[in-house]
């Protein structure tokens, strides 16, 4: 991984702007940001490679979701009845 993207996370404080989500609602950013971290770590365990990229995403999500939420999708994970496609 790139040094300035390595340092990028270091340096990380809040979620940057996404132009997918121009609103100031935030509810759809911060569960596509939890779907993609699901991804990004499935697709690059199942390769056998480093899964420090996805921290990225988790960053984000636990930034913009409410605790609660985060919490609720992990048990439905877990339970293997959560609604999202990882």
């Amino acid at each position: 991984m790139s040094d300035k993207f390595e340092e990028k996370i270091k340096n990380y404080r809040t979620a940057p702007f996404d132009a997918r989500f121009p609103n100031t609602n935030q509810t759809r950013n911060c569960y596509q940001n939890y779907l993609d971290f699901h991804r990004c770590n499935k697709a690059l365990s199942a390769k056998n490679q480093d899964t420090a990229p996805c921290d990225w995403y988790r960053r984000v999500y636990k930034s913009l979701c409410p605790m609660s939420w985060v919490q609720k999708w992990d048990d439905q994970l877990e339970s293997g009845s959560f609604a999202g496609r990882i």
